[in-house]
């Protein structure tokens, strides 16, 4: 077959026109919060420092992932009930898909990085965050996401598609498309696992091993005024972490040991890793950092 069927929510097809409100507030909500993000950081020129440039990193990233998740498929399922995807649009999608989580999980890492150099050393914040280094920083990580993800396609090209030709999901996932295949799939089993340990699993121990180091500084610090002030300038990063990586690391977990009741809540937990961080991750910034929600409000109120 040259064309794969894409899944809305099984069960729920008679709903799927009311189940596409949400879906197209989500969309929307994170487009705007994206975008309303990149807006401030550009216009305002003391918003140019390293927290901030990493921060619209992450709004492009998000942006992205929102764009390739939602508008070529998931709408299309929901509002108009149109499920084919030739195998070439479907790679395609699952390479954006991929290559801009890879991402979206360096990014995060460099924002770690940001808050660590930021309160262990103060003093030195500015010669090693410079703009060439940001710039150099950001690159590695779009090429790391591409490099990584690039065979994906390729793999799953040389394929024979044999078996049934219906995807679990509103848009195409590597895992999903692979056990559609009727060849011997141990390599791209093995390439995924590689991909997942390399990225997201690597990324996420460097996070926790930073986190660990900044904890250290800051119980160090004798007043607790500051203590607290040190600490504040992290929480949003750690919302943005918690909210990308818990889906992230419960879908494998689920993936192994569920079972066909645990199909809708796997299902689920893919729509909130794909959908939730573009839309929380603004909301949760423009919350909890002073200065952008100022920023925004002047905005707004102008």
């Amino acid at each position: 077959s040259k064309l794969f069927l894409l899944t809305g929510i099984p069960g729920q097809e008679g709903v799927h026109p009311w189940i596409s409100i949400p879906f197209c507030l989500v969309y929307v909500i994170s487009i705007v919060g994206n975008s309303v993000i990149l807006f401030i950081i550009k216009t305002d020129l003391n918003l140019h420092k390293p927290m901030y440039i990493f921060l619209s990193m992450l709004a492009v990233t998000d942006l992205g992932l929102s764009i390739s998740t939602i508008t070529p498929t998931t709408l299309g399922i929901f509002l108009f009930n149109s499920r084919e995807i030739s195998l070439d649009a479907c790679f395609a999608q699952l390479f954006f898909i991929h290559s801009l989580q890879c991402i979206e999980s360096s990014v995060l890492l460099l924002m770690a990085f940001d808050r660590f150099i930021a309160i262990c050393n103060p003093l030195r914040y500015a010669s090693i965050l410079t703009l060439p280094r940001i710039a150099k920083m950001g690159l590695v990580c779009v090429l790391r996401g591409v490099a990584v993800i690039l065979p994906l396609p390729f793999l799953l090209k040389q394929f024979r598609y044999c078996r049934s030709n219906v995807l679990s999901h509103s848009y195409c996932l590597h895992q999903d498309v692979m056990k559609l295949a009727c060849s011997d799939i141990r390599v791209n089993y093995i390439y995924g696992l590689f991909i997942t340990f390399f990225t997201v699993g690597l990324d996420s121990l460097l996070i926790l091993l930073s986190y660990v180091m900044i904890l250290k500084t800051v119980l160090s610090i004798t007043s607790h005024t500051e203590c607290l002030r040190a600490l504040n300038t992290c929480v949003s990063h750690l919302c943005a972490v918690l909210l990308f990586y818990t889906p992230q690391m419960g879908l494998p977990v689920i993936h192994r040991f569920g079972n066909s009741s645990s199909h809708l809540l796997q299902i689920l937990l893919s729509y909130i890793a794909l959908l939730v961080p573009p839309l929380m991750n603004p909301i949760v910034y423009r919350v909890k950092t002073k200065h952008l929600r100022a920023r925004i409000i002047r905005v707004l109120v102008k």
